[in-house]
């Protein structure tokens, strides 16, 4: 009986240190040491008029620390030395400065190990990371892209070449 090399990968769950944290990272799975919460603020969000909550926790492990960002029910989840276990949260950049987070389909659970010892000196978060933008995908329709006025016979054109 052998063992389908996808369904062994999918089940090998690999746990990050804060060290090898980069910006952009997704499926992040990592073990941390809350060490300090910072005040709790009132912010609007960018889609609605709603008022949300949101904090920052300096967390991190024997390899360094990372502020990571809490959001409404997250921040009642999450207390000053406790261990947490992060699943399929992700990092991100405010500023120039890397976040680690939950994100939408990331989950914050008490660690099943303890975190006793936090390398403070290495704070990722303190780096300053250039925040790159990928270019915005611009479709080539028939029309302007084309140096046509986007007439009908230039979609005729299109058809043809497509057959």
């Amino acid at each position: 009986m052998s063992i389908d090399k996808t369904e062994e990968s999918r089940s090998t769950v690999v746990e990050k240190t804060v060290s090898e944290l980069v910006p952009h990272m997704s499926e992040v799975n990592i073990t941390v040491k809350v060490m300090s919460k910072s005040d709790v603020r009132e912010v609007s969000s960018r889609f609605d008029d709603s008022i949300l909550k949101v904090t920052d926790a300096l967390v991190g492990d024997s390899t360094g620390c990372i502020l990571m960002t809490l959001w409404n029910d997250e921040i009642d989840k999450v207390n000053e030395n406790e261990t947490i276990s992060i699943k399929n949260g992700k990092t991100s950049l405010f500023n120039g400065s890397m976040r680690l987070k939950a994100g939408k389909y990331g989950t914050i659970e008490p660690a099943k190990r303890t975190i006793t010892e936090v390398k403070k000196d290495n704070n990722l978060s303190d780096r300053q990371f250039e925040e790159t933008h990928a270019p915005k995908f611009r479709p080539l329709y028939g029309g302007m892209d084309r140096g046509r006025s986007g007439s009908r016979g230039s979609r005729r054109q299109s058809r043809r070449r497509r057959r």
